[in-house]
């Protein structure tokens, strides 16, 4: 059977031959996500494709902080981590709680932490 297979298609990610097999196809097929859920996981994950929204979740996973705390850890303008916080905050991967005058930020539930630690897992298996 290797024989069979040329070196131009080794190096293809695709099969040599198109063989449909029907039992796979159909399971899958039973199984797929739907478009709503499809778009919220994608915006989810563009969310923490940000370098810095994945410095902020990151952040306050090990603190609840104020805009202004989070400014000076991150050395960035007040207006620029209120702009991301918002961005978090819609797709509920933060939430804020107000004291006074202060608005403090956490990260929204254990499910941010989760995935944030596997995404942190598997960069840090790469390197």
């Amino acid at each position: 059977m290797e024989d069979l297979i040329t070196a131009e298609a080794k190096d293809k990610e695709c099969c040599d031959v198109t063989i449909i097999h029907d039992d796979v196809v159909a399971e899958a097929a039973k199984i797929q996500l739907g478009h709503d859920m499809v778009q919220r996981m994608a915006n989810f994950y563009q969310a923490l494709s940000d370098p810095t929204r994945l410095r902020i979740v990151h952040t306050l996973i090990h603190a609840e902080m104020c805009v202004c705390d989070l400014a000076a850890v991150l050395e960035m303008t007040q207006s620029s981590i209120s702009h991301q916080l918002r961005y978090l905050k819609n797709l509920a991967l933060i939430k804020r709680r107000k004291v006074g005058r202060q608005v403090y930020y956490s990260i929204d539930d254990e499910h941010v932490l989760t995935l944030f630690e596997t995404g942190l897992a598997h960069a840090s298996h790469q390197a």
